[in-house]
């Protein structure tokens, strides 16, 4: 009676005096710390894809077709372009192939999402989900046709490709992956020294 006494009001030992594992019940250190943060990752990835969509709408309304505005002399213009391939015009002959990347980049991350426990990194994948949404809506619903279009660039600095807010939030969103990476951060916001 004394030991059953001594058990009942110790932590994590449940009326048996059985410990988490033995009860059967999962280890506090295992378990996700806080929230996910979803909300955060949808909402950079709404901001991204708006800022994207409404810019490139504005440079098709009143940049193309004109000459090229200069906003820093010589060094940074804004210029209308329509890209079919790649950075730098690469792989013109490829657009499919972009698309079907873009589509997986937008699928890799929606499961990741579940998991998603960091803020840095829902700041992070956010990036990379709007201007992969803003870069894939150009694909699909801009001229030549479906899954073929042209992405509209238009940031133009001297002796540098010209690109788009998609391609500057992916970009963006890469770089932070890569420090919160070497940092040892992991997207269910644990840390590790490896």
């Amino acid at each position: 009676m004394a030991e059953a006494e001594r058990t009942i009001g110790t932590p994590g030992f449940d009326e048996t005096g059985a410990g988490p594992e033995q009860a059967g019940e999962p280890e506090a250190e295992s378990a996700p710390k806080g929230r996910r943060r979803i909300a955060v990752l949808l909402t950079v990835a709404a901001i991204a894809y708006a800022l994207d969509l409404v810019s490139k709408m504005i440079v098709v309304a009143k940049l193309e077709h004109h000459a090229p505005i200069e906003v820093v002399g010589d060094l940074l213009k804004f210029e209308a372009v329509r890209n079919a391939g790649a950075a730098f015009g690469i792989g013109e002959a490829l657009t499919i192939v972009f698309t079907a990347i873009a589509a997986t980049v937008v699928v890799v991350i929606a499961r990741l999402a579940r998991k998603l426990y960091s803020a840095p990194w829902a700041i992070a994948l956010g990036l990379l989900l709007g201007g992969a949404f803003g870069n894939l809506t150009d694909r699909i619903f801009r001229s030549p046709g479906v899954f073929r279009g042209a992405v509209v660039d238009f940031i133009a600095p001297a002796h540098f490709a010209v690109f788009n807010l998609a391609d500057s939030a992916i970009v963006c969103g890469g770089i932070l992956i890569v420090i919160l990476s070497f940092r040892g951060l992991d997207p269910d916001g644990t840390i590790h020294k490896d």
